[in-house]
């Protein structure tokens, strides 16, 4: 495992960790859900690593773990952006061999980046959100003042989108997870997993069974397109490009 300290266009220093498989094809960037951070991930990363044959970058949010400054919507944006180049400049992994996956809250930042590369190899949403004010009260219209607005930004995902979510999701409604899967451009089969609750859905054995599907048939993809010399449309604008990445710890 590397340990790395990246800094963010809001001036945060986030802290990720980058967990290398030897035989990887592609790179998980994990973003994950409100009530978690890294060091309560690790045997999840491990048991991924091992049975999808995936890199696993992961970071905790600003405010989150070891990671500076308090948690905000555009701050998880930033910090997503700020890790993902960091994959870009210290792995020189490219978008094909990247896939997104957002657990819960970790939708929203996901989403957002998604949105934004349009050669992203896939996108996994876990118990994902259709909004913030979506989970509290199932409203019709999106207000300006709602959070995370996935409902939105889905639209604008053009790669395979993987939706997994439990039938009795106690904290976000599986109607979200529907939802989401029903807006996506490029669906993949969803796993709706039976009795699944919000943070127990690893412990199903459809979980890594549906999974390791879901990353062999975008290795097969890759087959067909495989990856293309970078184009300049990244998320690096002047208020990105300048972000510090920073290998401070290996184990």
């Amino acid at each position: 495992m590397e340990v790395h300290q990246v800094t963010t266009k809001s001036g945060n220093k986030v802290v990720a960790t980058f967990w290398k498989h030897p035989f990887a094809r592609f790179t998980l960037l994990y973003s994950h859900g409100n009530a978690a951070d890294l060091g309560q991930m690790v045997d999840l990363f491990i048991e991924l690593r091992a049975h999808l044959r995936v890199n696993i970058m992961s970071y905790d949010y600003s405010g989150y773990g070891a990671s500076t400054g308090k948690p905000s919507e555009s701050n998880t944006y930033h910090d997503i952006e700020a890790v993902y180049n960091c994959l870009r400049s210290e792995y020189e992994i490219q978008q094909e061999e990247m896939i997104l996956y957002g657990q819960s809250v970790g939708s929203g930042p996901t989403l957002y980046l998604a949105s934004r590369l349009k050669r992203l190899r896939g996108v996994v949403l876990h118990s994902a959100i259709l909004s913030g004010i979506r989970v509290l009260y199932p409203v019709k219209m999106t207000f300006w003042f709602d959070i995370y607005k996935n409902l939105d930004r889905i639209r604008h995902v053009a790669c395979p989108v993987l939706v997994i979510h439990g039938t009795k999701d106690e904290v976000v409604n599986m109607s979200h997870g529907k939802r989401l899967w029903e807006l996506s451009k490029d669906k993949y089969d969803p796993l709706w997993v039976k009795g699944g609750g919000h943070c127990n859905l690893e412990t199903y054995p459809e979980y890594i069974k549906h999974l390791r599907k879901f990353i062999n048939a975008m290795e097969k993809l890759a087959l067909k397109n495989p990856p293309t010399k970078e184009l300049d449309d990244e998320p690096r604008n002047n208020e990105t490009k300048h972000n510090c990445c920073l290998s401070f710890k290996k184990k």
